[in-house]
């Protein structure tokens, strides 16, 4: 025998049951019934068109997810010398309640991507379990909000992996957070977190940027004179950030750095004179201040005779 009784079924709640037929009369007709020993369900006895019928009385609430059915045994006895009986199995299948929100494996996950990843690359699988069944086991994934992140990542509302959508640059933003949302098919929703680092590839070269030029010298110029100031930036982090400046030729100029690395990447240096100015012999020369790959230019023209030196800087 079956019968189905529903996770929402409270405390009291009662299942009809079959009842047992004894051809005999008197004391050896039926006399009573008997349940196996449980802690879910008890027995009692209703009237009815043939006389007495057992029924089911719900004790304590079900729980599909701990326990998806009760196997029963009723016995029916007579009342005869010796003693004869009946048996039955009754299975109570419990029937699904939408009980249980859905479960994420982690409340936060964490991920690292380099910068100017290709549209499409996978980010991030993320993951919830339902322990309900049918249509409330079914779980659908969304961002919880979509005003950058839906610029930023693609996600697929039923496996859960997030995908890049847009250019992902670490000078922009260097991490994400999102909140993607899973919900099952009763209504039911739990939340997960996912923080995304971005990490710095080197692809800006750094920039000059001339504060200060002397448009001529003498060649009698002192030493140590600053003849321009200019500054680096590289937008880059770290050593992709690092700028080094250097003169290449041989010519009586050095480059001091006016003071030390700042938070901003950027850096102020000075073109001094290093050694007195021998204007005739510097005549066509240039010098080279490398750092990397851009380039800018400073012209120094020695005024008696309008010699130049150009330094072109390279970074």
């Amino acid at each position: 025998w079956k019968q189905s009784g529903s996770e929402h079924a409270s405390p009291g709640s009662r299942f009809p049951l079959p009842s047992a037929r004894d051809p005999d009369v008197g004391m050896n007709s039926l006399q009573r019934y008997q349940l196996n020993p449980n802690s879910y369900f008890s027995l009692q006895m209703r009237g009815g068109t043939d006389g007495n019928a057992p029924e089911l009385i719900l004790e304590k609430p079900l729980d599909r997810e701990h326990q998806s059915s009760h196997l029963l045994v009723l016995t029916a006895m007579d009342g005869g010398d010796p003693v004869q009986s009946g048996t039955i199995q009754i299975k109570i299948e419990v029937t699904d309640a939408n009980d249980n929100a859905p479960v994420f494996s982690q409340d936060v996950y964490k991920v690292s991507l380099p910068e100017n990843l290709p549209s499409g690359t996978s980010v991030l699988k993320v993951t919830a379990i339902d322990q309900d069944e049918g249509i409330n086991a079914e779980i659908t994934y969304s961002f919880k909000t979509l005003r950058d992140i839906g610029n930023m990542f693609i996600l697929d509302h039923q496996s859960g992996e997030i995908k890049s959508k847009g250019p992902i640059d670490f000078e922009i933003s260097r991490s994400y957070t999102i909140n993607i949302e899973a919900k099952d098919g009763g209504g039911m929703a739990t939340e997960c977190k996912i923080i995304v680092e971005i990490l710095d590839e080197n692809d800006n070269a750094p920039e000059v940027i001339f504060t200060s030029v002397s448009s001529s010298i003498t060649e009698d110029t002192e030493h140590g004179m600053v003849i321009a100031l200019f500054k680096t930036h590289d937008k880059d982090s770290g050593e992709n950030g690092e700028v080094t400046c250097l003169i290449k030729e041989k010519v009586p100029f050095k480059i001091e750095s006016s003071c030390c690395c700042s938070p901003i990447r950027e850096r102020k240096t000075e073109i001094g004179l290093s050694s007195c100015l021998p204007c005739g012999r510097l005549k066509h020369k240039k010098a080279q201040i490398e750092t990397n790959h851009l380039r800018g230019c400073v012209e120094i023209v020695g005024i008696e005779r309008w010699e130049k030196l150009v330094l072109t800087l390279v970074v």
